[in-house]
Parts: structure tokens; sequence; C-alpha cells
């Protein structure tokens, strides 16, 4: 790095001292005092000074901070030293400082300025940093603060001092030089061409956008009529903008709407000057469509530019935020002198907070049917490809083009079969079909297509999106999926609806295999999961090094963890699976002789595709590929990235074994970047969501999934009761189990109910806690527990906590009945157990406790599918329909109702020609054999 600068004939350099400094912070240095935050007035305030002081003791402003000279800065991670707002890529430092230099006469307030040699550093390029705008090949302005201030790079041992320094309009000029590190990063060098500056590749990267334009279609901003505005809908879009530009991004508006505003006015003196034609020609009053058929767009454009514009003011003071109308035709851009004067003032607006807002002057512009392309770049036919070029122009990171569709679709959105692309490749362009345009717009979708493709083609991400829907700019820049997402992204991956229509094809697939065929693909994986355990370990390790370093908690370390002990338990019960398997899928439960010649028959079948989402479990993902294979259902799993190569390493597993039976498609991974919410929205590919993991990932998925039904449970607060007539060492060795087995898991013991007498009986009350205390249980006290005790622990601020950690609540309760009466209220409906010898008490506890799963003297630990003999489970639910507690093969089946008769048809019966039967037959003869029923023509037809 250069070092500092010389003053006026000294020799010697001082020493400089490298320094860091955090974004978005004020410093102020001294001689005597090391750089401490210090206030100074916002970017938006009416007024902003830099001091300059003698002797070398000068403080400029930069992003916001304070500077001495000679002092080198470099910004924080993903910052900027100039704009001081994120940027997406790392930043880049260049070799050599960069001198500011400016003079200031400030007794008689001369404004000179010297020349300037031409700078050495960036000779053959225009360099732009943060808001700043370009001045030319060597000169640069700087954003707000610094106002329009040329930095120059120079050597170190050059004291010509540069141009001017405004600030807010204020002018001010000094003969001291201050030594600053430019830096910047590759998204900000302005260049030209096709492929000059890469776009976002994902829409994760959107949130890092800087410069933001917004473009409002006439659909989205006209009413329904086509006069006027739709003021709350407009409301919305403006709030959203405001919310952005005060968070420090960079607003442009490109909108419609002076037609309609302006039709509005006009069609008011159109019907007053036609009313007494009306009158006596006995017509009904002029219809909207008719109103508008009379009126020129242009007059009707130049009567509600003004409204327009005083519209947008008013609303968007009430952010505090300034608006600049700027009206722009065609021969605009191909000018290149207005071009650049056009650039020069949207920068300079920006370097002044203030939102331009631009339209077309739509009272001089000519009809877009009679333009023709007059260039190879994007002609101007609408603001569709307004808003591209400009976007392209002022070099913008994302353009925002808001109409009343959804994004792109295949073939026009009303038609049968039509799909809505949320990511849409410029290749994939001669497979969409574009329909009408809209009636109140100049242009239609494939003129937004094409806009976004030349934009996107010249480095400008574009989202097509519904402007009429709730808070989506807001949402797009979260990285939501909101419309269609322009990228040249090709690598990308499968589609999740593509994964899920694959998982349905599987399925079927997986139902046509005989129950041997399917048991012997989990058999496969079984032993997979054996014979590639060492490469397993190696991947769970790349994860357990990677959960270190972003200092994963314990509970999730000991989930993620994955021990050749657990792979091979694992392994046993995919065994136990396959053996279960044979007679679950195709399985008959009733049968009924309806009438003669008519045998009703309900059989069970699989749910369909499931979506199972898992946190930091990898072993549970060849236990639910199991389960699914079993079943014959299709499977989408999303696992959480703290197992990126466990689950990966897994599903190469699960897919070879696929293979062996031709099903490969069954069951996938979802690696693409799609939040949860994303997939929640595929109600028609996803039947059932399963969710696996904490309280706060369960609850989640319950709130945001709307239209597929979730099994699974939100808490696992699970309760033992000791009875009054409870073993001391049953009761010890069961509560013991219940927490410290397993104390992450679900079906641990989070709160321990006490009888009053067991209390009373110092001496079983104190071996439990001690041998709660021995295995490191933190004990809190519920409510009157701690008033029983004069020196006991602390007091639990609530019962509806899950710890997931050694730690519990003890509780004191007058009866049985009292304990029951706190599970209802206090509980999950997950697992609760009563310790206890009396038989009666046990089966009061078990009737009459309304949870999943309700054990006598058995820990609750045992509320597991392969404890319980079920093999494996995809999870607990706590639902009161379909299936509840711990859900295994039986959980993720549905029914089906097949009839078979000889031409049975209603009318007879109802005439009375034939009678119902309804007899119950017997399923001792019925097996399933390769996927049916053995039984079928062994039926006896006759009454």
């Amino acid at each position: 790095m250069g070092s500092g600068g010389d003053h006026h004939g000294e020799d010697s350099t001082p020493e400089v001292p490298h320094l860091t400094l955090p974004p978005s912070r004020v410093y102020l240095s001294s001689e005597s005092a090391p750089l401490v935050p210090h206030s100074f007035p916002s970017r938006r305030s009416s007024r902003s000074i830099v001091y300059f002081h003698q002797h070398y003791h000068i403080y400029g402003i930069l992003s916001r901070v304070m500077i001495k000279p000679g002092m080198r800065l470099r910004p924080g991670p993903g910052r900027s030293l100039i704009g001081g707002r994120p940027t997406h890529q790392t930043l880049l430092e260049t070799p050599r400082p960069i001198i500011f230099m400016s003079e200031w006469n400030r007794r008689n307030d001369k404004r000179e300025a010297t020349r300037t040699t031409t700078p050495p550093l960036i000779r053959s390029r225009n360099v732009r940093q943060g808001s700043g705008r370009m001045m030319g090949p060597h000169q640069r302005q700087g954003p707000g603060i610094l106002g329009s201030s040329p930095l120059v790079p120079r050597p170190v041992n050059f004291l010509n001092p540069a141009k001017r320094v405004m600030v807010n309009s204020d002018r001010f000029y000094s003969s001291h030089v201050t030594v600053i590190l430019y830096a910047h990063d590759s998204r900000s060098i302005s260049r030209t061409g096709r492929g000059g500056k890469a776009a976002f590749q994902h829409r994760q990267q959107l949130s890092h956008a800087r410069r933001i334009v917004v473009k409002l279609g006439s659909a989205v901003v006209t009413r329904q009529d086509g006069c006027g505005l739709a003021l709350g809908r407009l409301a919305s879009i403006v709030e959203q903008c405001a919310e952005l530009q005060n968070e420090g991004h960079e607003l442009l508006m490109v909108t419609s709407g002076a037609v309609a505003f302006g039709a509005q006015k006009m069609a008011q003196e159109l019907i007053m000057s036609l009313s007494m034609r009306q009158t006596l020609s006995g017509r009904e009053s002029l219809r909207g469509e008719e109103v508008r058929s009379m009126l020129a767009p242009r007059a009707s454009a130049a009567v509600g530019q003004s409204g327009l514009m005083s519209l947008y003011e008013a609303m968007f003071a009430q952010y505090g935020v300034k608006v600049a109308q700027i009206l722009i035709t065609k021969p605009d851009f191909y000018n290149s002198e207005t071009r650049q004067n056009l650039n020069s003032t949207i920068n300079e607006l920006i370097a002044l907070n203030i939102l331009p807002i631009i339209n077309t002057n739509d009272a001089v512009t000519p009809p877009p049917q009679v333009d023709e392309e007059v260039s190879k770049k994007l002609d101007i036919r609408d603001n569709d490809t307004l808003a591209a070029r400009l976007a392209v122009e002022v070099d913008t990171d994302i353009l925002i083009l808001m109409t009343d569709v959804d994004g792109i679709y295949n073939k026009p959105p009303k038609s049968e079969g039509a799909r809505l692309m949320d990511t849409f490749v410029p290749d994939m362009i001669e497979d969409v079909e574009f329909g009408e345009k809209s009636s109140v717009g100049t242009g239609g979708m494939d003129s937004k297509v094409k806009a976004a493709s030349w934009a996107l083609e010249r480095g400008t991400s574009v989202v097509i999106c519904n402007g009429l829907g709730q808070g989506v700019i807001k949402g797009i820049m979260q990285g939501r999926k909101i419309g269609t997402f322009f990228t040249n992204n090709n690598d990308s991956g499968l589609e999740v609806e593509v994964l899920a229509k694959n998982a349905r094809q599987g399925s079927r697939v997986l139902q046509k295999l005989s129950p041997t065929e399917r048991a012997d693909a989990i058999l496969t994986l079984a032993n997979l999961l054996q014979s590639r355990q060492p490469d397993l370990l190696v991947a769970n390790q790349q994860d357990l090094e990677e959960a270190a370093k972003t200092g994963l908690s314990t509970a999730m370390t000991s989930r993620l963890r994955l021990t050749p002990a657990k792979l091979n338990s694992l392994s046993d019960g995919l065994r136990q699976i396959a053996m279960d398997s044979k007679t679950i899928l195709g399985r008959t439960l009733t049968k009924t002789l309806i009438a003669e010649n008519v045998e009703l028959r309900k059989i069970t079948v699989p749910i369909g595709v499931l979506l199972v989402i898992f946190e930091s479990r990898p072993d549970c993902l060849p236990q639910v590929a199991a389960l699914a294979m079993a079943t014959g259902n299709g499977l989408l799993l999303k696992g959480g990235k703290e197992a990126y190569y466990s689950n990966h390493a897994l599903m190469e597993l699960v897919k070879e074994s696929l293979t062996t039976v031709g099903a490969p498609g069954a069951i996938s991974l979802v690696t693409k970047r799609d939040d949860i919410s994303d997939l929640l929205q595929l109600e028609g590919d996803i039947d059932l969501v399963i969710p696996r993991g904490s309280s706060d990932l369960v609850r989640t998925i319950q709130e945001q999934s709307r239209s597929i039904p979730v099994l699974g449970h939100a808490e696992g607060i699970c309760h033992v009761y000791i009875d009054k007539n409870a073993d001391l060492e049953k009761a010890v060795k069961i509560v013991v189990d219940a927490k410290c087995d397993y104390p992450s898991a679900c079906n641990a013991m989070e709160t321990l109910l006490i009888h009053r007498e067991i209390f009373e009986n110092s001496r079983i009350f104190t071996s439990v806690c001690q041998a709660l205390q021995r295995e490191g249980v933190a004990i809190q006290a519920g409510p009157r527990l701690a008033s029983l005790l004069t020196f006991g622990p602390p007091t639990a601020k609530t019962f509806k906590v899950e710890f997931s950690d050694l730690e519990c609540i003890i509780e004191v309760v007058d009866g049985l009945d009292d304990a029951i009466d706190h599970i209802h209220q206090h509980g999950s409906s997950h697992t609760d157990v009563i310790v206890t010898e009396d038989p009666q008490a046990a089966e009061h506890f078990l009737g009459a406790v309304d949870s999943a799963c309700v054990f006598h003297n058995v820990s609750s630990r045992f509320a597991d599918g392969y404890r319980l003999g079920l093999g494996a489970e995809v999870g607990i639910s706590t639902a009161r329909i379909h299936a509840r507690g711990p859900v295994g093969m039986e959980g993720l089946l549905t029914t089906k109702w097949v009839v078979k008769g000889d031409c049975a048809v209603a009318s007879e019966f109802s005439r009375g020609k034939r009678l119902f039967l309804h007899h119950k037959l017997p399923l001792e003869d019925v097996a399933v054999v390769d996927g049916h029923s053995s039984c079928d023509e062994e039926v006896s037809f006759s009454q």
C-alpha cells in the first residue's frame, strides 16, 4: 500500500497505521486520541459540513466516517468505503492510495481550482464506486456527503490540489492533503457492451442489490375502468419503495398512469359537453369504454402528468422522501449527449437522496405501432423497454417489472395446462406462448420478456411480478419466490416442481413392484449403510467440523453426529422394515358383500408424495426413505444445511438402491436454494408435509402450510407422574432415563410431577432429586414446590417449555386427578407417564390422559418407532386425525374402496328389483401376494 502524503516541501513521510473501521459508524480522530465513535449529521440532513483544520489535522468525511489525513482505511467485510452500503462481492483494494486534495481560501471565500494532471491508475476506464457517478475518464463524484468531489488517484509525492469540494451545495477548498485508500468491487466497474457485468445468479443474492428500478405497469396503477388511479394499491407500492430508500437502497421508479389520470379529468369535461346531446337523444350515460375511445391518449397524458407527479410527491413526503420527475422520449437514448446528461442528472439526484420518477413523454411520443427497430439496441416502444434501457444505462442491480399477472407462464395464464415459471433462462423463449396484452397498457408479456432478456444480457437482474399483491417489492428483495426471476444460470438443478412430479411417477413405479422387490430395495440400502460406513463417517466429519466453526449448539451437534453404532442400529431398523413391508401395501382391511355379485373391499394404498423436512439428524434420511419404499410413496427430502455432506452421501446410497428396481426418481433430496415457504406452495404436487426437528421448525411449518396437511408435533412437553403408591427404585430409574438418556429428544421428560405424599416422604423426594443432580440436570421448581421449600431451586417461569437439554421442572400435585389436569393444561399431548404400583390408578391415568402416547411404569423414551417395533418412524404426531403417536408404515398409508360386480346399477336397487345385503365377510382367507389379495377369486357371490 502507498504511504501518506507529503506536506509542502517536507521530505519525511509519517508512519501511518492500518486501520479497519466497522461499516456505518462515525469516527473522530486526533493526534492525541484514538478513533472513537462520534456523532455526525445524517446524509439526509439539510446541511453537512466537511471541517478542515490547520497543520495536517484535517478531518474529511467519507461514508459517515471521519478520517485523519495520512490514515489508511480498510472497509469492513462486504462494505464499500464510499457509500457505506453492502456489496455482494468481496471488495478489492487498489495498489496505490488516492490523494484527495482541494483548495479553500477561507478569508474571502474565493472559489478557485487548480488544474490536475492525468491520473495514472484508471486511465483506460471509468470507475464508479458507491453512489457516485462518472464525471469523465479520470474523475468521480462522491455520494451525498461529498457531493461532487472528484477523487483523483495519484502517486503519494504529488501535491497538486484537485478541484472543488461541494457538500450539499456548499463549496469548500483546502490546500491540505488527505490520503485515503480507494477500494472498489468487481460489479462497480462501469463497462459497456454485451456481457460486461454479471447479473445475480440466484434470488437470495437480490438482498444485496444497491440500485433498484421499479417499473409500474398501467394495469398496476390504474383502475379497472381505465379512468383514474388505484390509490390503495399505489400507496402500498410507495410505502415499500420509501422503506427501501430509507434503508439505504437507491430507488428509481418508471411509472405509467399519466394517461389514466388525465383521462379521468378529461372524461368529466367530455361528459359535460355531451350531456345536452345525450339528454335529447334519450341514450343511457356513456360507459367507461366509450369515454376512453373519445379521449386522445396524448392529450390525456399532457393533462395527467402534473397531477400524477403531485400525487407521488405528496405520498412520498409522508415518509420523508423527496422525488423528482424526469420525462424522456425515444430520441433521448439515441443521442450520446442527451444520454450522458440523463445519466448525470439521475446520479446527481440519487447522490442527494432524491428518488427519480421517470416516464415517457406520452404527449409527444409516437404511437408504438409505427415504431421500427432502428438500431441493434432495444427500441423504446413502451415503458417496459424504457425501464430496461434506463436500468442498463444507470448500471442498475435489479429491475422489477410489475404487471397484473404473477409472472411468465409457459402459455397464456387462462389456458389449460398453463404453468408459472418462477425462473426464466433466455433459452426458454421458444417454449413460451404469449397471449394478449393488457387493455390499458401499451406493451404485452412478450415485450416484457424481450426487455428483461436484453437487460439481463447486459448485467441487470430482472424480476417480472404481479404488482396487485401486498409486499411484493420487499418480498423480492428478501429473496422470496415471487414472480419470474431472470437468470443466465442454466446449471441450477431441477426445479422443485419437476422433482415432485418425478416423485409422483416414481411412486407409481413402486406400487407396481411386488412386495419382495420393494423389500429387496430396502435390504440393499441396509447393506450399503454398513459397507459404505467409512465414507459416511468421513462426510459426517466434514459437517461436524463446519458445525464447530459456526458454533452449533451441543444439542444440535449431538443430533448431527453419526457413529458406527448409530449406523448399525439404523441398518437393523431398515431390515425390520423390509420384513414387515411384505404385508403392508394393498392389504384388505374390510370386506363386505353389498349385494349378490357385488363385493366391497377397503384396501391400503400410498398417500402419494411426501415432503419431509428435517434439521440436523442425517440418520432420519435413510429411515424415511425406507418407509417411503415400503409404502410406495414418492418422497422429497429437505435437509438442514448443517448436515449437507452427510445428507448427500446418504442420498447416493438411496438412489443406488432405488436404481436396482427402476425407480430412481421416486425419492429426491431438494438442494436448490428455495425457502421452505416456497416448497409449501406445491399443494398440487405434495400430499403431506412431515417436519422433523425442533419445536420452532415444526411450528413454522404448521403456520406456513395453508393448503398441504402437516403431520407432526410442535412441542414435546412430556410428563412423568410419580404416584403415592410408586416404587422408589422404579421411579428413580424411570425418571433418570426419561430425562438423561437423550435430553434433546422430543420424547424426553420436561416436567416431573410428584404426589404430595411423596414430597412429604423426604426420603423418596430426596432420592429422585439427587439422582437427577448426579446426572447434571438443572432443576427448576414449580410454584407449589417453591412455596413449600425455604431454600429451593429457581422458580420456573412457565411449564410450556421444551428444554432439549439437561434441565427439567419439578412440581407437586395433590393427587392423580390433579396430575391429569396439569398435563391437560400444560402438556403438548405427546407422551406422558405414570409410575405406580396401583393398577386402578394406572388404568384411570391411561384412560383419562389425552396424549398420543400414555405409559405405565415405562420411560417416555419408548415413544419411538424402533422401540415400539415399527422398524423406524417418520415422526411423532400429536394430531387427532389420520395418524397419532410414532408414525411408521401404517401412518404413511391411506385407503381405497374397491367394488367389484357384474353389471350392478343403482336404478335396479331403487326400484326394488335387487336388494342390498351388506354382509361382513371374513378376512382369514385374505393375504397379500405380489400386491394383490389372494381371495379375489375365492369369494362366493351367493347369498
